[in-house]
């Protein structure tokens, strides 16, 4: 079975053809764009900005290498069943999950702020997976789902990097998936947090999983 290598720390990544998928995390308005969820717990929503191009060239890039692609929202029912009292009371900010924002409802699925800024919108046929939680495992079908793919490994994009992104590798790692992490495709309201999490991932050898620039993995892409 031939391979695709990419450079990456804190060594080479390979992925057994056929095997690879990207999955791509919460890139909503609410979190990307001001008057969502992320301006209302007071974050500078300009600090994710510059993963939404990069994450719009790795979706071409694995797009036309034919890699299955998986899409990920943070939302929660209308009625707020799935959305456990602990989580709605976190962050003190001036709106809370459930209330009504300048994008509708804050993480409500069918609201305007639930979904995916257009520049990297899913596209037909592509599976978009609705969580409650931080991790793309916890309470959805995301592991029968790449099970039934053939998927193995796992390129990852998305906000948050120490958030949302670094938990669901972490539930992909305990779940037997081999991830890694573009570096550009990936942001933090704060920096320092995004550069903090990839060293945790890439630590002891890879305990969590990899990373690597985007340039080495779209590189290694156009050899598929």
């Amino acid at each position: 079975m031939t391979t695709i290598a990419i450079k990456a720390r804190p060594y080479g990544f390979e992925a057994p053809t056929g095997k690879l998928g990207l999955i791509v995390i919460d890139m909503q308005r609410d979190f990307l764009e001001p008057g969502g969820f992320g301006a209302a717990l007071g974050n500078d929503v300009s600090q994710l900005a510059p993963s939404i191009a990069a994450t719009a060239t790795l979706l071409a890039a694995a797009r036309k290498a034919g890699l299955p692609v998986i899409h990920t929202r943070e939302l929660h029912s209308p009625d707020l069943a799935d959305c456990p009292p602990a989580k709605r009371r976190r962050g003190g900010g001036s709106l809370r999950i459930g209330d009504e924002g300048p994008m509708g409802r804050i993480l409500v699925a069918g609201e305007p702020g639930g979904e995916i800024v257009p520049e990297v919108a899913p596209l037909p046929g592509e599976v978009v997976i609705d969580k409650p939680g931080k991790g793309a495992f916890h309470a959805t079908g995301l592991d029968s789902v790449l099970r039934n793919l053939g998927i193995t490994h796992l390129l990852f994009a998305g906000v948050t990097t120490e958030v949302c992104v670094q938990t669901t590798m972490r539930e992909a790692n305990d779940r037997g998936y081999e991830g890694l992490l573009v570096e550009e495709a990936t942001a933090s309201y704060f920096p320092e947090f995004k550069k903090a999490a990839i060293e945790m991932i890439v630590a002891q050898g890879g305990i969590v999983g990899w990373a690597a620039p985007l340039a080495a993995v779209t590189a290694a892409l156009e050899t598929v």
